[in-house]
């Protein structure tokens, strides 16, 4: 071989080898593109699992919801028995018995009573009426039971609610 032929091969191996590293160089950065995408693409399918997965637990968890509250109306109809069947009697104590058993139930399912033994706080109780008295935002008496299931309020307590006496005040002229 002569020296100029030999110079021409290199040269067409430097070009050569320029060329493949440029494209060696252009595969790698797309491999890393599509590396990021599919990693993103991973990342999105995992939120999605994650937040699908709360969704239907949180549906899970108040499904009930509906059940229990038409239930309720079954115990407050077992409270206005209870009322008129008298104290001591054997139909009050089945009735009362009945209603334990149902609320048992309620109870291992999520359902609690909201506390009407406290102030009145319109987060949790509904005022239906106001009496007067001596202390002001009491709850007087309890028209009817609330309940939350779990941490979620299926029923406002509805209550009166005390307000404080206006003292009278008069002017001598």
């Amino acid at each position: 071989m002569t020296e100029k032929s030999k110079k021409k091969k290199e040269e067409d191996v430097g070009e050569a080898s320029g060329e493949m590293t440029d494209a060696l160089a252009e595969a790698s950065a797309k491999a890393d593109e599509y590396l990021n995408i599919a990693r993103r693409l991973q990342a999105d399918f995992d939120n999605f699992r994650k937040r699908t997965e709360k969704e239907n637990e949180e549906f899970r968890k108040y499904a009930t919801a509906g059940i229990a509250k038409s239930l309720l109306t079954v115990a407050d109809d077992l409270d206005r028995a209870l009322g008129t069947a008298g104290e001591n009697t054997e139909l009050a104590a089945g009735i009362r018995s009945i209603r334990q058993n149902l609320m048992k139930i309620l109870e291992e399912n999520g359902l609690a009573e909201i506390q009407t033994d406290c102030k009145f706080d319109p987060n949790f109780h509904e005022a239906l009426c106001t009496v007067e008295a001596d202390t002001d935002g009491d709850i007087a008496e309890v028209f009817q039971k609330g309940y939350r299931l779990h941490d979620r309020i299926i029923r406002y307590p509805k209550v009166k609610v005390t307000k404080k006496k206006e003292s009278e005040e008069t002017c001598q002229g």
